[in-house]
């Protein structure tokens, strides 16, 4: 299925995403106790967890949550006559990195012919996005609007799930997949543990950008590999 795709109808994206506020204590009362009782939820799905426990130290997680966290970048790339061309939509202000990442959708990517691809994108990226995209007012663009759509009316590719092949008892990153295919990565500067305090405590956005556009192009180049197809040059790699 996935080699009858046309490669210029992709759209590769990945997301950062960060608390909402820096600290526990920058929450207003309600959503601290809404905190409190997700914590409990979190731990009970962490059986293993060994640290302390508190909502306050658990805060740092809130990240992953669309409704605790926010995206502060979203860095996408599409392939056109062998190029790869990255843009990346990020700020401290949500609201207008996401218009923006909205308008490009709707004027690009806006029929049943085009495709999102991400790695876990239909577990993380693409609710995520969705979810705050409605939380700051703005109407879904047609790629993320999916309710009442059949499943295969729904074009979300998803690197992790296909590499699963049916086999659900797994997590595989990409940092592992792009290994064992061999695909060449920058050398690491950061992780997705870091990205918190590298934006609220060092105030070094453009660093967690640039770790951003280099797992977008990862997932490019893993979907290349499934389709046994040669994997983007690095002098063919276009940031606008």
């Amino acid at each position: 299925m996935i080699d009858s795709i046309s490669l210029s109808k992709i759209l590769f994206l990945d997301i950062e995403t960060v608390p909402e506020h820096y600290s526990y204590n920058d929450l207003n009362e309600r959503v601290k106790k809404l905190w409190d009782r997700k914590t409990q939820n979190i731990l009970k799905a962490d059986s293993a967890y060994e640290g302390d426990k508190s909502p306050e130290v658990i805060y740092d997680r809130a990240g992953i949550y669309a409704e605790f966290g926010k995206i502060i970048c979203i860095s996408t790339g599409f392939i056109h006559e062998g190029k790869f061309r990255i843009k990346s939509f990020y700020g401290k202000d949500e609201k207008k990195l996401l218009v923006e990442f909205s308008e490009m959708l709707n004027n690009h990517f806006n029929t049943p012919a085009h495709y999102l691809c991400a790695h876990n994108g239909k577990e993380f990226d693409y609710p995520y996005i969705a979810r705050r995209i409605l939380i700051n007012g703005l109407k879904l663009p047609f790629l993320l609007n999916i309710a009442g759509k059949k499943p295969w009316e729904i074009t979300h590719l998803d690197t992790m799930e296909l590499w699963k092949f049916g086999d659900y008892k797994s997590y595989t990153s990409l940092e592992l997949l792009t290994a064992i295919f061999d695909i060449p990565t920058p050398k690491n500067d950061i992780n997705g543990s870091q990205v918190r305090k590298v934006f609220y405590e060092e105030d070094d956005l453009e660093r967690i950008v640039k770790y951003c556009q280099r797992d977008t192009l990862a997932v490019a180049q893993i979907f290349l590999k499934y389709r046994c197809e040669e994997i983007i040059k690095e002098e063919n790699i276009i940031i606008v």
